[in-house]
């Protein structure tokens, strides 16, 4: 736990699930830079926090958290944000209602007054989030963005400029800056009348020949998943070397991004039941479109929005297939494999077995090894590999 320092006072903050011996903060500099700002306008120039402030890609609920005072919205796309930014206004003692919680996927509120948004790794959610957000804008909406440095690019304003309005920068400070945007009187208008462009996500793409049981499978892609516009190549591998298994049996699609690897082994064997999770409600939205473009079956299917593998049942997975992420925001960690590597040996039953497919450097084979006792290499090629774990 790390304490931050805002102009309303000190919050001690983690990130969610806590982990002891992180190093890495729940905030940075951008989030110390635009609640500096917003300070400073509040006692200078007037700002008025006491309409409707939402705050949007909010990392880990630093700003939601000492934004509390003025019951923000939050809107993330992150299952993990909102269960850090309720574990931390429970630490600093602020009631859970401080902050009202919505997803990606939730309908925003209808006005919004002070927007302000952390800008996303990814083009395409930032995209979709603008053209979400800007019925609920008027002329007088405040809007401010903060990123890193280096999380801005001209393409970044590109953006604000063309789906709200005129859009300038900050001076850079401990290398972050704040975005200002000024809502379009014509834009905003227009879209709260529905008149203007919608936003272009989701977006479909069929899977090529070459991937498996995948080959010629429908996709559905919402903005901000991993690789959205395409087939990754690390997928396309993994989908080549799944395990060939019939039978009725319990398989979970961990991480399950846009639900492909899950939909191809639905496919090659109807008897399975499938279970996608992914921390990512857009993600979770994006596997339950593309299985029921392509599965016909009456056979049981859950789609979860959760943590790993917290809210499968011990013991009742027969086989468990992940293509863990290695980076959580602009951090490289392998934290959150080492949390689905830990959770599928709680998972599985005996004799059940976890297949993972990672980048050849990644050494998951040494993690499973500790873990399971065992790792064998199913598949390799100069970049990736296929392992095996097996529950003994």
């Amino acid at each position: 736990m790390n304490r931050l320092t805002t102009p309303w006072g000190d919050l001690d903050l983690d990130r969610f699930p806590e982990r002891p011996r992180d190093t890495l903060r729940a905030w940075d500099a951008a989030d110390e830079y635009l609640l500096r700002h917003l300070a400073g306008a509040e006692a200078e120039a007037g700002l008025d926090l006491s309409g409707t402030v939402a705050v949007v890609g909010d990392r880990w609920g630093a700003l939601a958290t000492a934004l509390a005072p003025h019951r923000p919205v939050q809107i993330t796309d992150s299952y993990l944000t909102q269960r850090a930014t309720g574990a931390n206004l429970l630490r600093n003692g602020i009631d859970a209602g401080a902050v009202r919680l919505l997803s990606a996927r939730d309908t925003p509120p209808e006005r919004i007054d002070v927007l302000l948004i952390r800008v996303p790794k990814s083009l395409s959610l930032l995209e979709d989030q603008l053209h979400r957000l800007a019925p609920a804008l008027t002329p007088e909406t405040v809007v401010v963005g903060a990123g890193k440095v280096t999380e801005i690019h001209t393409s970044t304003l590109r953006l604000f400029e063309q789906i709200l309005g005129p859009t300038r920068t900050s001076l850079a400070v401990k290398k972050a800056r704040l975005i200002f945007c000024a809502p379009a009187a014509d834009r905003v208008r227009d879209r709260s009348a529905g008149r203007a462009a919608a936003s272009p996500w989701p977006i479909s793409y069929t899977v090529p020949e070459g991937a498996g049981a995948a080959s010629g499978l429908s996709v559905t892609n919402h903005a901000g998943i991993f690789c959205a516009e395409r087939l990754d190549i690390g997928t396309r591998f993994f989908l080549r070397n799944l395990p060939q298994r019939r039978g009725r049996e319990h398989v979970v699609d961990l991480g399950c991004g846009n639900g492909v690897v899950g939909t191809a082994v639905a496919v090659a064997n109807p008897e399975a039941r499938l279970t996608f999770i992914d921390e990512s409600f857009s993600a979770v939205a994006s596997a339950e479109a593309t299985f029921r473009k392509n599965v016909d079956t009456d056979n049981p299917v859950e789609f979860v929005v959760g943590d790993a593998l917290a809210t499968v049942a011990a013991g009742s997975a027969d086989l468990v297939l992940s293509n863990p992420p290695f980076h959580s925001h602009q951090a490289t960690t392998d934290a959150t494999a080492w949390r689905m590597f830990t959770g599928s040996r709680e998972a599985l039953r005996p004799g059940g077995e976890l297949w993972v497919v990672g980048n050849r450097h990644l050494g998951y084979h040494a993690k499973l090894r500790r873990l399971f006792g065992n790792c064998d290499v199913m598949a390799s090629d100069p970049k990736f590999v296929v392992l095996r774990a097996v529950r003994r």
